[in-house]
């Protein structure tokens, strides 16, 4: 435990979670990989513990907790090795309720957020389009008002729980001919009609349901837009600090799992007479590996502890998502090969983390516009500023 950023509590808080991990869910997840599909009784099991309220306010049945119970949340998450099933807890915790906690008015927050917080209600994102995926502002859908309404039309795809989930955050185009000032977003109930999902069959994160949704003359009510008309760009932008590092942390706990894993079938292979933890050129390139994680898990902490500081992070979440993904899919690639033909059966955890790393570069921003996004701010001096 690094007392600089974790308390006794915070290592009492983990001890809890691995306890409920352990029991709750680890016996259930080679069937919900193996089906596509998470029940929905996890939901409320971990609504009733109170995980999904660790960030949120404590009248609507939060609890109100620093930042770092969440990075405890992501890290402990990772370790039993589903990413689908991780990013589908995240994506309703840190991804829907995040917009629904920072956007949404009294009734939206009564109605939603205290649903959310018990695992009552699942909610899911839909910023991602076909024709447009970092690229925000390109973005298609479109809120037209009709009196006291909105009508939306326009699709979304790779939603993180667009299937299971019981109301959308929608971002769609008001004002089309402002570009990104013209972003709006909205809560839309699932049960809505016009709206139809269609599950994606995915290479990895078998457990989640990403889907792609099709919005076809769907009617809200005119007091379902959450915050203001207009400014759904810069709520985007200012919540992605959050997500990127939520990504952030989420390589560097999975880089870390995978080499334990690596580490501890070392230990127990043997070849010429000795365990292969002993060969030097093995050993080594476990140092390497253990040094990266560990420069990217401080590197996170530390950002973690600015933006629970109120800090505006975009840029070291930007960098911090860019470096750690790119990190973890070295080091699982590697711990892969460490365990030999076995790392390439099904058998053993090394393929599934393999193939669920692989969304880290390209999820929640790929790593090439995150590039862009970071040399705008470095060379062209460019500030990304919250929304007021």
């Amino acid at each position: 435990m690094n007392s600089m950023y974790f308390t006794e509590e915070h290592q009492l808080f983990r001890e809890s979670l691995q306890e409920f991990l352990k029991k709750e869910v680890v016996p259930h997840i080679n069937k919900w990989e193996k089906e596509g599909t998470i029940d929905r009784f996890i939901w409320k099991k971990f609504g009733d513990m109170g995980y999904f309220g660790i960030a949120y306010p404590e009248e609507y049945g939060g609890l109100g907790l620093d930042l770092f119970y969440t990075v405890i949340f992501l890290e402990e998450l990772q370790k039993i090795n589903s990413g689908g099933f991780a990013a589908a807890m995240w994506a309703h915790a840190y991804l829907a309720m995040t917009h629904v906690n920072k956007e949404g008015d009294e009734r939206i927050k009564n109605e939603y957020l205290t649903a959310s917080i018990a695992g009552d209600k699942i909610g899911c994102l839909c910023i991602t389009e076909p024709f447009g995926g970092s690229d925000v502002a390109g973005m298609r859908t479109t809120a037209v008002k009709k009196g006291d309404t909105y009508v939306i039309n326009g699709s979304k795809t790779f939603i993180t729980n667009g299937i299971y989930s019981d109301y959308l955050i929608v971002a769609a185009k008001t004002n089309p001919e402002l570009g990104n000032k013209g972003i709006s977003i909205f809560i839309v109930d699932r049960d809505t009609p016009g709206i139809a999902s269609t599950k994606l069959d995915k290479l990895g994160w078998r457990a989640s349901d990403t889907a792609e949704i099709a919005f076809d003359d769907v009617v809200i009510p005119a007091e379902n837009l959450m915050g203001e008309e207009g400014k759904g760009f810069p709520y985007i932008m200012q919540h992605f600090a959050l997500e990127r590092l939520v990504m952030g942390v989420n390589a560097h706990a999975r880089a870390e799992f995978a080499l334990e894993y690596a580490i501890q079938y070392m230990s127990e292979r043997h070849a010429f007479g000795k365990s292969i933890d002993k060969f030097q050129a093995l050993r080594h390139k476990v140092a390497d590996m253990a040094s990266e994680i560990e420069m990217c898990k401080e590197f996170n902490y530390s950002i973690a502890k600015r933006l629970n500081d109120k800090q505006y992070v975009v840029k070291e979440a930007s960098m911090s998502k860019l470096l750690s993904t790119k990190m973890a899919d070295d080091v699982i690639y590697q711990c892969l090969q460490l365990l030999g033909g076995y790392g390439f059966t099904e058998e053993y955890p090394m393929a599934r983390m393999f193939r669920d790393s692989r969304l880290g570069p390209i999820g929640g921003g790929t790593s090439e516009i995150l590039r862009e996004i970071i040399a705008k701010m470095v060379i062209d001096k460019k500030e990304y500023k919250p929304a007021t």
